[in-house]
C-alpha cells in the first residue's frame, strides 16, 4: 500500500472524529468545563480556604493539575468509547475493517480523535483555572509529554472498552465502576504523604496516581513519585494496550459478528 494511500485513510478517520465531537461539542465540550468549574468553586473556594496550605501551595493551587489531567483522561476515554462502539453497533466499523487499511492507521486515527477531545478540554479547564489561581507552569516540557503521553493512553483504553461491549450500558461500566474510583483516588484532592505508610504502598498500585503527579511537577514542580517511574509506568501502559488493541483489531474479536 502506498503511503498517500496510508495518509488519505489516516487523515478521513482523524477528520471524521474531530468533526464528531465539535459537531456535537455542548454533550462533548461543554459538560467538562462545567463540571471542572463548579470542581473549583466548591472545592478551591469554599472548601479550600479552610483545608489551607499543602505541599507548600493553596489548596486551589494544588488540585488544578489534577483537576486538568482528570479532564482529559475522561474526555479522551469517553471520545473513543463511544465513537468505536457506535460504529460498531451500526456495523459501519465493517467497512473500515475491509479496506485495505493497516490496522495500526485505524488505531492511530481513532486515537488522535480521543486526544484532539482530551487536549481541547484540557485547555478550556486551564483557561478557567486561571479566573480561579494564578496558573503557571513550572516545566513546559514536562507537563506538554505527560499530558499527551495520558490522553493517548486513555484514548486506546476507550477503544479496548468499546472493542468488547455489547451494548451500550457496557462503556458506561468502565468508566462508573473502574475509572472514576482510580482517578479520585489518584492524588487529585490529597497528597499521598497524608496517608498511613499502608495505604501510600496500596495508592502506588493506581496507575493514576503516576500520571497525576507527573503533570503536577511539570505545573508545580512537586510530585509524590519518582517521575521517571511515572514515564516508565505510562509508557508501560501505552505499549501493552496498544499491542492489545491491535490484536483485537487484527483478529476480529468483539468486532466481527
Amino acid at each position: 500500500m502506498s503511503r498517500y494511500v496510508r495518509y488519505t485513510a489516516l487523515k478521513t478517520i482523524v477528520i471524521r472524529e474531530i468533526t464528531r465531537f465539535t459537531r456535537i461539542w455542548p454533550q462533548t465540550v461543554l459538560p467538562p468545563a462545567i463540571t471542572m468549574t463548579l470542581y473549583f468553586i466548591i472545592f478551591g473556594n469554599l472548601i479550600g480556604s479552610r483545608i489551607g496550605s499543602m505541599e507548600g501551595y493553596s489548596y486551589m493551587e494544588f488540585i488544578t493539575p489534577g483537576l486538568i489531567m482528570m479532564s482529559v483522561i475522561t474526555s479522551s476515554y469517553a471520545n473513543v468509547v463511544s465513537s468505536f462502539f457506535s460504529m460498531k453497533f451500526q456495523r459501519s466499523i465493517e467497512e473500515i475493517l475491509i479496506a485495505p487499511v493497516p490496522y495500526y492507521i485505524i488505531l492511530i486515527g481513532f486515537v488522535t480523535g480521543g486526544v484532539a477531545r482530551g487536549l481541547l478540554v484540557g485547555l478550556i479547564v486551564s483557561i478557567i483555572s486561571i479566573f480561579f489561581t494564578g496558573l503557571h507552569i513550572d516545566n513546559l516540557l514536562i507537563t506538554s509529554v505527560v499530558i499527551l503521553l495520558t490522553a493517548i493512553l486513555f484514548s486506546i483504553a476507550g477503544m479496548i472498552n468499546a472493542v468488547f461491549a455489547r451494548n451500550f450500558d457496557d462503556i458506561s461500566i468502565i468508566p462508573t465502576f473502574v475509572l472514576t474510583p482510580l482517578t479520585y483516588l489518584g492524588g487529585v484532592f490529597y497528597s499521598i504523604s497524608l496517608l498511613p505508610e499502608f495505604w501510600q504502598g496500596v495508592s502506588m498500585a493506581n496507575p493514576i496516581l503516576y500520571m497525576i503527579n507527573a503533570f503536577r511537577y511539570g505545573v508545580l514542580g512537586i510530585s509524590d513519585i519518582n517521575i521517571a517511574a511515572a514515564f516508565f509506568i505510562i509508557l508501560l501502559f501505552i505499549t501493552v494496550l496498544g499491542s492489545a488493541t491491535l490484536y483485537l483489531l487484527k483478529t476480529g474479536r468483539g468486532i466481527r459478528s
